[in-house]
């Protein structure tokens, strides 16, 4: 018998895609407006930016960002409401890291891809 705690999904594969093909119907398409009008506001994607480098704190994610720890905690307090973020306690603090791996490429896209339009750097697949 397999140690691993049996899926939710039945038809999941054991080993999590970087791709999986679907065909994007209306609930799909609002869930993934909702996670893109998260990223579209510049702090919150600067600290998902952050947290793509690896889990934080939230001393280090002020410690990083170019607002006050009140709006740091707000914007928080939002990306963990809409599931993009995960929170664990380590002693007094909460630490912050990125839901999953989708979410990261997402990020680190996004940001690459801005890059390439403020720079003019030629675009590649």
């Amino acid at each position: 018998m397999s140690s691993q705690p049996s899926s939710p999904f039945p038809d999941a594969p054991e080993t999590p895609s970087l791709f999986h093909p679907v065909t994007p119907g209306p609930e799909l398409l609002e869930s993934a407006a909702g996670t893109l009008r998260m990223l579209a506001e510049p702090t919150r994607l600067h600290l998902l930016w952050q947290l793509a480098q690896g889990p934080k704190s939230v001393t280090e994610l002020v410690n990083e960002a170019l607002v006050p720890r009140t709006v740091v905690s707000q914007h928080l307090a939002k990306l963990r409401l809409s599931g993009l973020v995960n929170t664990r306690k380590d002693g007094r603090h909460v630490i912050y890291s990125l839901h999953d791996g989708h979410l990261l490429r997402l990020i680190q896209e996004t940001i690459n891809h801005a890059d390439h339009q403020i720079t003019g750097e030629p675009t590649h697949d």
